[in-house]
C-alpha cells in the first residue's frame, strides 16, 4: 500500500486532528448533560422542567462532531494498516476496540439503564445486582447488524461508536486483500488529480446527501444513519493516502466553512416542523435530510482544512514553554486517553444527573453542576483508575507505558 512520488501519503502526525478529537470527546460531556433538560428525548434521566432550545443548539454539534470522530479514525486507520499489514491491523483493532467494548458492556453499561428505571418510577426498588440478569437477557438479531445483540433492557448505549468503528475497521481487511495495489494506486492518483480542481473535494457531500435522504437518519446513533458514518470513515481513509487530497481540503476550506452552516440552517426548518424528519418520506423531510447530509461533509472540510492551514503556519517550536507548551501537554495527555474518556463519560453523566435533577434549582444551575461534576469525575477516573496499571490500560484500549 506504499505510494511514492507525487502520490505519496500524507506524512507526519496530524496534531490538529488529535486536538479536535479530544475536544469532541470532552464536548460530549456538555452535550449529554444538556440532554437531561431537552424536550422530547429519551435520555436516561430527565429533569422535570425541559426546554426545546437544547436540541436546536445541540444540532450544531450533531451535524459534524461524531462524523469528525469517524473521519479522524479512518485517516489513522490508513497509517495503521500501512504499517502493520492486514493481519496485524485486525489484531490491533480487536485488542484496542474489542476488549474495551466487552469490558465496558459488562461493567459500565448496565448502570445508566438501571438509573433510567429508578428515575422513571419513584417506586422502583430493585437492587442493581437483581437488575443485572435482566440487562443481560439477550438474543441475536442479525437484522440490526452490526448491533446483533438485542434485549429488552440490554443496549450498547454510547458504545455504539465503538461497535461501528470496530466493524468499519475490520471491513478494511478483506477490502485491502481483494483490491490490488496497482489498481488502488491508479484510483488514488485519479482522485488526487480530480481534486486539483476547485470544489471537487466537496463532492463527497453528494453520496452523504443521497444516503441521508433515502435511507433516513437514526436518532440513537448521534443523529446520523449508521452507514453514513462508514462514508466519513472511508473518506478519512482515502484522504490519508495522498498529500494532494489534503492540499485540496486546505484550499477549499473556506468554501466548506461557509457552505456547512448555510446548508445546516436551510435544513433546520424541516427538522423543526416535520412530524418525523428522521424517517418521513415527505418532500420536506427528504430534502431536509439531504441538506443535513451535505452539510456534514462541508463542516468537515471547513474545520479540517482551516486547522491544517493554521497548523502549517504555526508549527510548534520543540521545547516551547509558556501557555503554548502547557496547552500542548494538556492536549497530549487527553489525546492518548480519548477512548477511555469516551467510554467513561456517559455513565458518569447519568449518575451525576440522577442526583442533581432532584435539587430545587433552575436549569442553568443544574446544568453547570452536572457538567462540572461529570468532567471532574471523568478525568479523575481516567487518571486514577485507568492510566496507572497495565491491566486497566489494556481493558480501556490504551497501549502499555
Amino acid at each position: 500500500m506504499r505510494a511514492e512520488g507525487p502520490a505519496r501519503a500524507a506524512s507526519g502526525r496530524r496534531t490538529e486532528l488529535d486536538t479536535i478529537r479530544t475536544l469532541v470527546v470532552v464536548g460530549l460531556v456538555f452535550f449529554h448533560s444538556a440532554l437531561v433538560f431537552a424536550t422530547d428525548t429519551d435520555f436516561y434521566v430527565q429533569n422535570r422542567d425541559t426546554t426545546d432550545a437544547i436540541l436546536v443548539i445541540a444540532g450544531f454539534g450533531v451535524v459534524w462532531a461524531m462524523p469528525m470522530l469517524f473521519f479522524v479514525a479512518g485517516l489513522g486507520s490508513w497509517h495503521s494498516l500501512h504499517r502493520r499489514g492486514p493481519g496485524g491491523f485486525a489484531r490491533e483493532r480487536l485488542l484496542r476496540l474489542g476488549v474495551p467494548l466487552l469490558f465496558a458492556t459488562a461493567v459500565l453499561l448496565p448502570v445508566p439503564q438501571w438509573l433510567r428505571e429508578r428515575s422513571a418510577d419513584p417506586g422502583y426498588d430493585e437492587s442493581y445486582l437483581r437488575f443485572l440478569p435482566r440487562f443481560f437477557d439477550v438474543h441475536l438479531d442479525l437484522s440490526a447488524f452490526p448491533f446483533v445483540v438485542q434485549g429488552k433492557y440490554f443496549e450498547t448505549g454510547h458504545l455504539w461508536f465503538v461497535v461501528l468503528l470496530l466493524t468499519f475497521s475490520l471491513f478494511l481487511v478483506p477490502l485491502t486483500r481483494w483490491f490490488p495495489e496497482a489498481r488502488a494506486r491508479r484510483l488514488r492518483d485519479a482522485l488526487a488529480r480530480a481534486c486539483e480542481r476547485r470544489g471537487v473535494v466537496l463532492l463527497p457531500a453528494l453520496p452523504l446527501a443521497a444516503m441521508s435522504a433515502l435511507i433516513g437518519l437514526e436518532e440513537d446513533y448521534g443523529g446520523w444513519g449508521r452507514w453514513a458514518y462508514l462514508l466519513f470513515f472511508l473518506y478519512g481513509f482515502i484522504l490519508a493516502t495522498d498529500d494532494r487530497l489534503r492540499a485540496a481540503m486546505r484550499r477549499d476550506a473556506v468554501v466548506g466553512a461557509v457552505l456547512g452552516p448555510l446548508l445546516f440552517a436551510a435544513c433546520a426548518p424541516g427538522f423543526m416542523t416535520a412530524d418525523d424528519a428522521f424517517t418521513d418520506q415527505t418532500a420536506l423531510a427528504v430534502v431536509s435530510r439531504a441538506l443535513f447530509g451535505a452539510a456534514g461533509w462541508c463542516w468537515i472540510v471547513g474545520i479540517v482544512g482551516l486547522l491544517d492551514r493554521r497548523g502549517r503556519r504555526d508549527r510548534p517550536v520543540p521545547g516551547a514553554g509558556g501557555d503554548a507548551g502547557r496547552r500542548s501537554r494538556l492536549f497530549g495527555y487527553l489525546a492518548v486517553g480519548a477512548l477511555p474518556l469516551y467510554v467513561l463519560h456517559q455513565p458518569i453523566v447519568v449518575a451525576v444527573a440522577y442526583g442533581v435533577v432532584g435539587l430545587d434549582a433552575p436549569i442553568p444551575v443544574k446544568y453547570v453542576l452536572i457538567v462540572a461534576a461529570s468532567l471532574a469525575l471523568t478525568l479523575a477516573s481516567y487518571e486514577l483508575l485507568v492510566r496507572r496499571t497495565r491491566l486497566t490500560r489494556f481493558l480501556f484500549g490504551m497501549r502499555p507505558r
